[in-house]
């Protein structure tokens, strides 16, 4: 039985993590990165967002298998309860549920932080990536035509919201990773990599 663990990742992660990402810059239109991405700079990327938001790794056997994390939606100091995710899977572990215990966790460590509002913008058609998203709450809030030209081509954003918590009132500070309880998130990532099967 394989042994499988969710936990926050670390910049010691990025080759592993590249070995998913960089080929879905040079074969798919799901990032619109053209080139790949250097482990080095990798690790920037992952060290600025744990600074302030989740960065998910699942691992099967002590392989990473698929990675969540959020981050700023936008950069101005009104949309600071906002973020948006992205979730990406080694296509060899696809159909195990792995992508929706990475973002059940993530959903709820993003919550714990104050955040509103999550966003997500997909390409489209990707049937499968919308359906995972509705699964999990989202809505079809908007669409950007003709946005981004790759592979020979001009692609057409869909934005996806999900609300994670009412927004009547006036919102708390966001907090960042490091003001969570440890326990709470283990707890929350150990539940979610228990339904991956």
């Amino acid at each position: 039985m394989s042994q499988i663990t969710i936990r926050m990742a670390t910049i010691e992660d990025a080759e592993d993590i590249l070995k998913i990402y960089n080929p879905y810059i040079l074969n798919s239109v799901i990032t619109f990165e053209y080139e790949e991405i250097s482990t080095a700079e990798f690790q920037k990327r992952i060290s600025n967002v744990l600074s302030a938001f989740p960065w998910l790794v699942c691992l099967i056997d002590d392989k990473i298998a698929g990675y969540s994390y959020c981050s700023p939606h936008h950069v101005r100091a009104a949309y600071g309860w906002d973020c948006q995710c992205a979730v990406y899977l080694d296509p060899e572990y696809h159909k195990r549920g792995i992508g929706n215990a990475l973002y059940e966790a993530l959903f709820h460590i993003v919550k714990l932080q104050g955040y509103y509002n999550v966003y997500s913008l997909i390409c489209v058609p990707n049937e499968g990536s919308v359906a995972l998203h509705k699964r999990h709450g989202f809505k079809e809030v908007g669409y950007y035509s003709n946005t981004a030209y790759k592979f020979g081509q001009w692609r057409h954003l869909l934005i996806m919201e999900k609300l994670l918590q009412n927004t009547f009132d006036e919102p708390s500070p966001v907090k960042r990773m490091n003001e969570l309880d440890k326990a709470v998130i283990d707890k929350i990532t150990k539940d979610a990599a228990g339904r991956i099967h």
